[in-house]
């Protein structure tokens, strides 16, 4: 991976962001504290920044340590001393963060920047090949094809990123699979299939969360709860849609002994063709890894469909994993986790939105959102997550 070099910025001017105004989340009305009610379970939680009237910026939430830092900075000046003290080594990365997502102003040749304005401020020179192999490269049309869009919700964003590359529900694929039946039968996990007999000695199917899940899933039958389960690492098997169930067929007899615990597989039409159509989870990479290569033996020659923002395993796009995010790590701790590419496009559109609105006609905002994803420990020259999510940096291929 290319690493992340950061210039020294600790000496400069700063300022809090004058679009931003600060408020204590008691001192917000009614009807504006009821959404955000939530957010008090964090004991750290101060309160909110809130966005200037007609702005295309969205509320951020605030912990006590920033707040103080903001009014420490209504008026510009250096970094106070006590941020040093408190965050140590990690201090000039932190400050560069607060500055790339708009919550604190750096002084450039007379005026304050943020976002994407101070990014020559902070980055120093990085080498990258750019994005190469399948994956990385549907990852980065992803991105340029979000920025095109005129959407600025970074909620309906994200979407768009998460859900790139599914094919199309044709008029012939619904003809196909009306029903989830269909598809079960398809896949061999209807009442008496092949699949199924292959299945039921290791493997038993659980309901779906919701009826919105969009999911068939299987739970190991080995002794296992879900409190023992902090890190989960996600296997996606991404063939075409049209060949699904030969190839989910293969990987429910590798399934069948494996040392994985969960996996889930697209319930409906539209299922089949999202290119994350097989997902199987694991408690360690080494399981992880082990699985994929019987799976990568079987299914040798399988045109593959590619999941984008996943770390491609095998050199190919048929095979790629991720590792969703532990409690903690870029969320309160009372907060559902999101999955690892929710993880991954709901902070890309973020960047995308603060990139879109500034001024830097030397780089673009896809390429603004990769870096700033960089600090927060994705390679996204591979699309490998780093040692906050509990993985060596060294993994993978």
């Amino acid at each position: 991976m290319s690493k992340v070099l950061l210039r020294d910025i600790l000496e400069s001017e700063f300022r809090a962001n004058p679009a931003y105004r600060l408020v204590l989340f008691d001192r917000l009305p009614p009807e504006q504290r009821e959404p955000l009610k939530d957010l008090t379970k964090d004991p750290d939680f101060y309160g909110v920044l809130v966005p200037g009237e007609g702005s295309a910026r969205k509320i951020k939430s605030v912990c006590r340590e920033t707040a103080l830092l903001l009014y420490t900075l209504q008026q510009p000046g250096s970094l106070p001393e006590y941020v040093r003290a408190a965050r140590g080594d990690e201090c000039n990365q932190a400050v560069a963060e607060l500055v790339l997502d708009e919550v604190l102003e750096i002084h450039r040749e007379g005026r304050f920047v943020c976002g994407s304005e101070a990014f020559d401020l902070i980055y120093g020179e990085r080498e990258s090949a750019g994005a190469q192999g399948t994956l990385p490269r549907l990852a980065q049309d992803a991105l340029e094809y979000a920025q095109r869009l005129d959407i600025d919700d970074s909620g309906k964003l994200s979407a768009r990123l998460y859900f790139y590359n599914r094919a199309p529900l044709t008029p012939s694929w619904k003809c196909r699979f009306p029903t989830s039946d269909a598809v079960a039968a398809h896949l061999g996990i209807d009442s008496g299939g092949a699949t199924r007999r292959i299945l039921e000695g290791g493997w038993r199917r659980t309901k779906p969360s919701s009826q919105f899940d969009g999911w068939f899933h299987w739970q190991s039958r080995m002794e296992k709860h879900e409190a023992e389960v902090r890190q989960s690492y996600k296997l996606y098997v991404s063939p075409r849609p049209e060949l699904t169930g030969d190839a989910f067929r293969c990987v429910a007899e590798i399934l069948a002994d494996s040392p994985a615990f969960h996996f889930k597989v697209g319930y409906d039409a539209a299922g089949l063709l999202r290119p994350d159509k097989i997902v199987i989870y694991f408690l360690n990479f080494e399981a992880l890894r082990q699985t994929a290569d019987l799976i990568a033996r079987r299914l040798e020659g399988c045109a593959a469909q590619g999941v984008p923002f996943t770390a491609a395993l095998e050199g190919d796009a048929l095979l790629s994993w991720g590792a969703d995010p532990l409690p903690g790590i870029g969320m309160l701790s009372w907060q559902e986790r999101e999955s690892w590419r929710l993880w991954i496009t709901n902070r890309l559109a973020t960047s995308l939105l603060v990139a879109k609105s500034a001024s830097n006609g030397g780089l673009e905002p896809w390429q603004f959102a990769l870096e700033r994803l960089r600090l927060d420990n994705v390679d996204t020259d591979t699309w490998t997550p780093l040692a906050a999510f509990g993985q060596p940096a060294a993994v993978g291929s």
